[in-house]
């Protein structure tokens, strides 16, 4: 090639021939380069020749080329050409050429067609990955570009694992994703996902950032976590991003979407990552920039420029300029950002990158600043606008910012840097506000020219006219309550004097009353250690004055009432063990061994009402009873007293148990407290001579009876608790003891848990008894029982009634 250059004698002037070298110096350059290109692309196919051939590696296959060149005394390069010439002659030899390149929309796979004989023709072999990666390989010698590349994958890859479609994407400098090939895809898809901004979520750019290939196998869970490519996304359910191999930071992933749903077997996984390796050294030769293009900006430049944004202490972007089919300007690309910039949303530094200005400040289209952007642009002139109000819109309310803007031109893109002028009036909002919030305000005293500045909240802490002026530091103690006066005024003193700061309570009298203030001050001096300067805040506390008097209080009745109850409990307490005497050992009635067990709840400051009787009446014969009254306290311990003896009396007298329990179900809905108290009861009389119990209840849980090594509970006759509704119906019922019974009678607190179905209760009560027995536990079992409650809530009676075994 040759390049005509203007001859020194042909009269030129010297600018212009200066210019020539130039330009003949650049045009040898990029003919230089070129030829380095194409060296190393012709390299890297014959070195992924070899891998495919002999299974090798890259650094394996460029010492073989050496080799074969050393001993035949050719160069690297006819070497390179040799091993690539062979394989065509291993084509078959009536398979026409590829010819010129076709329309991307009707590209086929380098080399002979898809579907003839020769190498990259037809269906894949099936026996073993070798073959498949020996076409790819063979291919690659005729790839141009990277839409080639998958191209070729797509065609040799779909019969054999069912690839569907091919996407290859590269990094740029600034971090975001380019679609530099693919094959399968549709055009208005592949414009569509052509960039991609480093946004999380990106399979590929996780593939490329962590090395490692992403398997997307499940498309329902793979889309909480992923943008999946695609309209819609499940047309590929099965997806494979593998990171192109490389020696420094990987730059570049190959895609390969199927319609075929399911994981990808093992066998299928290793061949993509094979395939990923074997075209990894054209992708990378492919990816690398073109210095010589005229009037761009590369991305090592883009990568130059973000270094040096990093450095700045303001906001500036560089931004691309994204034009129409016609070339209108549509929009602008962030590709660098400095530290300090951001946008509407909050987005700082390099989260604005891939992103683009209408996204960012959507209002600035159409405005001066826009036509400013492309006149720099188009003329190359500096633009730099007149401030001007640019209005936001952050949490829900329209927010207005000033703004000058300077616009510089870097090759075809734009570097923008701005000023923002309100920000002093913002902070000093702020401070209005954390001033109003805190219902504090700060005051500055200037000893050296008596000049006082206090701000605007001070003056409403203190209900004072602005038109009244601040007060001095002399003259506040005069205006504080006289009980103040004295210990304010000496603590002025010695800030005025010494430089002593001070933090102090003090109160003042406002047309609503005394307020509680605290005043916080230090004092700066000068070299002589002079107070020149004091400055500090006053605070409004009457609130929490106000509350913290409230909680002193409270404390205090809260103080009061735990003594009260303590007392009520302790009355409580001497009442019932005056009322419920427990035995020390069982007792023996008619018969019968009993056993007793009566033990308090171990939280609160109340005893409850839980009760029981257990005598032997007239007639030989013997009563039980155990009832719950409802509530605690001294209420309670009255109502079961009550209850306890009239039972008792009215059994001794000889009435039937249904008359008892009717009798005081009237008792309680006739007394004077209102509610009505109410109560649970179990009754029983046992007459020894047919070891019968009859029994009734009022709402009480069913008693246990423990016989020949199994529990069961007896059923219940019909009761309502005491105390609930007039004219209630009490029914008994009968049962025969036997030699060796056990008859359990006991309160709810033996097996109620918060917030647990009662039944539950009652079985763990029938097991435990059961274990017990069998464990030998039976001469104590009612207090064995109670006892294992540790955590009650409730207090717990309970009577074991016991017929012992015949001698």
């Amino acid at each position: 090639m040759t390049h005509d250059v203007v001859p020194p004698d042909d009269g030129a002037s010297p600018e212009v021939l200066a210019l020539a070298k130039v330009v003949a110096r650049l045009r040898s350059e990029i003919a230089d380069l070129e030829g380095v290109a194409a060296a190393t692309a012709v390299l890297e196919r014959a070195k992924g020749v070899l891998m495919a051939r002999t299974g090798i590696s890259a650094d394996a296959a460029y010492e073989r080329l050496l080799e074969r060149a050393a001993r035949r005394g050719s160069t690297l390069m006819e070497e390179c050409w040799i091993a690539l010439g062979r394989i065509r002659l291993e084509a078959d030899p009536l398979v026409p050429s590829a010819g010129p390149a076709a329309p991307a929309e009707n590209r086929q796979p380098p080399g002979p067609a898809v579907g003839a004989a020769g190498p990259c023709g037809g269906p894949p072999d099936e026996d073993g990955l070798r073959p498949l990666l020996a076409r790819i390989a063979e291919c690659l010698a005729e790839a141009g570009d990277e839409g080639d590349i998958a191209e070729l994958l797509r065609a040799v890859l779909a019969e054999a694992v069912g690839v569907d479609a091919v996407m290859i994407y590269t990094v740029s400098a600034a971090g975001s994703l380019e679609l530099t090939g693919h094959a399968g895809v549709d055009h208005e898809l592949a414009d569509q996902w052509s960039h991609v901004p480093p946004l999380s979520g990106v399979a590929a750019l996780e593939a490329i950032a962590a090395r490692h290939p992403v398997w997307l196998e499940d498309p329902v869970q793979d889309a909480r976590r992923y943008l999946l490519i695609g309209n819609p996304p499940e047309r590929w359910p099965s997806r494979a991003w593998i990171p192109v191999p490389s020696e420094g930071i990987a730059r570049a992933a190959v895609g390969f979407l199927r319609t075929r749903p399911g994981p990808f077997d093992p066998g299928t996984r290793t061949l993509l990552r094979r395939a990923v390796r074997l075209c990894g050294a054209l992708l990378r030769a492919f990816g690398r920039p073109d210095d010589g293009a005229e009037g761009a900006v590369v991305p090592d430049a883009v990568e130059h420029v973000q270094r040096i944004l990093d450095v700045l202490s303001g906001p500036a972007v560089l931004l691309t300029p994204l034009r129409s089919t016609t070339g209108e300007i549509e929009d602008y690309r962030i590709d660098a950002a400095a530290p300090e910039s951001v946008d509407v949303a909050g987005r700082r530094g390099k989260e604005l990158i891939g992103r683009k200005v209408l996204e960012t400040y959507p209002t600035v289209a159409g405005t001066a600043l826009w036509d400013g952007y492309q006149d720099t642009l188009a003329t190359g002139a500096v633009y730099e606008g007149e401030p001007f109000r640019y209005q936001e819109v952050g949490a829900g309310f329209p927010q207005e910012s000033v703004y000058s803007v300077r616009a510089t031109r870097l090759g075809e893109r734009l570097v923008v840097s701005w000023i923002r002028h309100d920000t002093s009036e913002r902070e000093v909002r702020r401070l209005a506000d954390m001033q109003r919030l805190g219902n504090l305000g700060w005051a500055g005293w200037h000893l050296t020219t008596d000049r006082v500045v206090w701000s605007d909240q001070v003056y409403a802490i203190f209900d004072r006219e602005a038109a009244l002026g601040p007060i001095g530091l002399e003259e506040l103690p005069r205006h504080v309550l006289p009980e103040d006066q004295a210990g304010l005024g000496a603590a002025v003193q010695r800030l005025l004097r010494f430089g002593h700061a001070v933090d102090r309570p003090f109160r003042i009298t406002t047309g609503d009353g005394v307020r509680h203030l605290r005043i916080v001050v230090e004092a700066q001096t000068d070299a002589s250690g002079t107070p020149v300067e004091v400055h500090g805040f006053f605070q409004d506390v009457t609130a929490q004055r106000d509350a913290e008097l409230a909680l002193r209080e409270s404390e205090r009745a809260v103080l009061l009432q735990r003594g009260m109850l303590q007392a009520e409990r302790a009355l409580a307490a001497r009442l019932q063990s005056t009322l419920l005497p427990i035995p020390e050992q069982s007792l023996e009635l008619a018969g019968l061994c009993v056993g007793v067990a009566c033990t308090p709840a171990d939280s609160g400051v109340n005893v409850g009402g839980d009760w029981y009787s257990a005598i032997e009446l007239p007639d030989k014969s013997a009563l039980f009873v155990v009832g719950d009254v409802a509530g605690h306290g001294l209420t309670a311990v009255g109502t079961m007293a009550q209850l306890r003896f009239t039972a008792k009396g009215m059994a001794i007298t000889g009435s039937a148990l249904v008359d008892v329990l009717r009798r005081l179900n009237n008792l309680l809905l006739h007394t004077d407290s209102e509610p009505s108290a109410t109560a649970t009861m179990v009754i029983g009389r046992y007459q020894p001579e047919g070891r019968r119990l009859t029994w009734a209840r009022a709402g009480h849980l069913p008693p246990l009876l423990l016989r020949g090594g199994r529990a069961r509970f007896l059923p219940q006759p019909d009761g309502c608790l005491l105390g609930a509704a007039h004219d209630s119906v009490y029914r008994q019922a009968v049962i025969d003891l036997l030699p060796g019974d056990r008859l359990l009678l006991y309160t709810d607190g033996l097996v109620e848990e918060p917030g647990e179905d009662i039944d539950l209760g009652l079985d763990r009560l029938a097991q435990d008894a059961l274990r017990l027995m069998g464990e030998g536990a039976d001469e104590e079992l009612a207090r064995t029982l109670a006892g294992r409650r540790m955590a009650n809530r409730d207090d717990i009676c309970v009577l074991d009634i016991h017929v012992p075994d015949e001698a």
